[in-house]
């Protein structure tokens, strides 16, 4: 999908209350950044945000982190978002993951991350190995891991990916949103909103490891 440049990115950024640009300083103090000792959960590749605000208004005792790559989604994500107290964005690539937070987070989000199709790519995948291995330095306790795509590719890698690497699977659906369970508590990212429009079904799974 083309991105879109926001030519006002950086003004939209700079007043922003909610974006954090300093995160390698806050490692080992994250809770401390929300004011309170509540739970961390992180997305990575919020898009525009509509996933993260949903699931802080909807639960308002937890605290969320949104990681975006690009400056103009992380600009329509403030605009999007507004001033949300249990929320925080980073500017960051994925791959720094583990120099951001030091066994803190409680829950990970991987919505609708690229696919990577070709499988000379397959490493960079967000539920790789080398990416597995850089969740182990940020979770606290027990890790959780919670995907959601419209790609059947990469759902059959992760399936295989975390369980190779010690997760259990729970909560495996192959259509999410005509699984009456798993969906009466379900928040819409802005892409499965769309894909489940046109018809098109939602895989996820839940991956917990001790």
């Amino acid at each position: 999908m083309r991105l879109r440049n926001v030519r006002n990115k950086e003004s939209i950024m700079a007043v922003s209350n909610i974006i954090v640009w300093n995160p390698k300083d806050k490692i080992g103090h994250w809770q401390e950044e929300f004011q309170n000792e509540n739970p961390i959960h992180v997305e990575v590749g919020m898009g525009k945000g509509a996933f993260l605000k949903g699931m802080a208004e909807k639960y308002p005792d937890i605290n969320f982190i949104g990681i975006e790559k690009y400056d103009s989604v992380v600009a329509r994500a403030v605009e999007h978002i507004g001033d949300v107290p249990n929320i925080r964005i980073i500017r960051m690539n994925a791959l720094e993951i583990d120099e951001m937070f030091d066994h803190e987070v409680e829950r990970l989000y991987l919505n609708f991350s690229d696919p990577w199709p070709k499988k000379r790519w397959a490493k960079r995948r967000l539920t790789s190995p080398i990416f597995l291995e850089k969740y182990d330095h940020i979770f606290r306790g027990q890790k959780e891991i919670v995907q959601k795509t419209d790609n059947p590719i990469l759902f059959t890698y992760s399936l295989e990916s975390l369980s190779q690497y010690g997760y259990k699977l729970y909560d495996i659906s192959l259509d999410l949103h005509k699984d009456e369970e798993l969906s009466k508590d379900n928040v819409e990212t802005e892409f499965e909103h769309r894909f489940a429009t046109q018809g098109n079904p939602i895989y996820t799974v839940t991956a917990r490891k001790e």
